[in-house]
């Protein structure tokens, strides 16, 4: 089993990067969008 995590993870490395990229800015929006009415 940890030799099939090993090659998926392997076959998808620049997929990961984008979909840590995706998380982070997902992750940004929903902070903004948190803090957003305490500054009116």
């Amino acid at each position: 089993m940890l030799h099939q995590i090993r090659t998926a993870a392997s076959r998808a490395g620049d997929t990961i990067l984008g979909d840590v990229i995706g998380a982070f800015a997902l992750m940004v929006t929903l902070i903004g969008a948190l803090y957003l009415p305490a500054m009116f």
